[in-house]
């Protein structure tokens, strides 16, 4: 009976370590109307991480604007229906951040109070704090995904240290673009806040730091010197999800679970895929599922 109880605890255990050494998809949701609504995008069941896509304009005096493009008009306060939904995917275990950001919006911070001032709105409209017109209602995500594409990087890290200052854990993820290290997001990454890194090796043809044309060497190089060594809990593999979703990048499923996903699951900071975005994930995900 001993040596069953010992057996038994033994593939408990066994199973415990496989679990917390298992990556994560993350998925970013919000650009487009055509990409099924966010409990859906939750219930499939192929995403840890969902990123609500965008926080267009911030910081240096402007008025904080939300772009759910085809989901709702956060002006109107439609996008406070969302509530319901953000906590059906939390119920499931999945975190869900606002992404602030992207590649298409009007943004920077002038100062380190500037970017107080903007984790203070942050935190009281979609955090954990208190206001009479939170966009997407009373629900609290966990945490704010930066995806610093343009406006310079100054403050960013004065961003992250205030928004860790509540006394309240809130999820900090940053999206650096693979040419390392990144023009706008390394001085925050720097600061070791992050717990989660997914770095865009897409749309970066000249770089030297992505798939292209079964050439893994650039991209494996890119990860294994540069993007694995950042102080942050976990660093991602962000790929487009389908051939359409980026001008280039993208790796077919079959190369990223047999040549790509063996070579960096050795690293001590792998922590999975991030993927853009919903509208283009008509099966990738759960295709490399099972490898990731």
């Amino acid at each position: 009976m001993a040596c069953k109880i010992v057996l038994a605890f033994s593939l408990l255990l066994l199973s415990l370590i496989n679990i917390s050494l298992g990556g994560e998809i993350a998925i970013y949701w919000g650009q487009n109307g055509g990409e099924d609504t966010l409990a859906n995008t939750c219930a499939t069941n192929n995403y840890n991480i969902v990123n609500i896509a965008f926080l267009t304009t911030f910081g240096s005096g402007r008025t904080p604007v939300l772009d759910l493009t085809g989901h709702c008009d956060p002006g109107s306060n439609q996008c406070t229906s969302l509530s319901d939904e953000i906590r059906a995917c939390q119920s499931q275990g999945i975190k869900v951040m606002l992404s602030i950001g992207g590649a298409v919006g009007i943004y920077s911070l002038s100062s380190a109070d500037d970017a107080k001032n903007v984790a203070h709105y942050l935190w009281d409209n979609y955090l954990g704090g208190q206001s009479g017109s939170r966009p997407l209602g009373d629900a609290v995500l966990d945490g704010i995904d930066f995806d610093i594409e343009s406006g310079g990087g100054q403050f960013y890290d004065e961003l992250a240290k205030a928004l860790t200052s509540f006394g309240t854990k809130v999820y900090l993820t940053a999206a650096p673009q693979c040419p390392f290290p990144d023009q706008s997001l390394q001085t925050a990454i720097n600061t070791g806040l992050f717990d989660y890194v997914w770095v865009q090796f897409y749309n970066n043809p000249n770089a030297a730091c992505q798939y292209s044309d079964g050439n893994t060497a650039d991209l494996l190089n890119s990860w294994n010197n540069n993007w694995s060594n950042v102080p942050a809990q976990k660093v991602l593999m962000g790929l487009p999800a389908s051939q359409d979703a980026a001008n280039n990048g993208f790796i077919p499923a079959d190369v990223l679970t047999s040549q790509i996903l063996p070579a960096i699951k050795g690293s001590t900071k792998y922590g999975g895929v991030m993927l853009w975005s919903k509208f283009y994930d008509n099966g990738y995900s759960s295709s490399i599922k099972p490898a990731v």
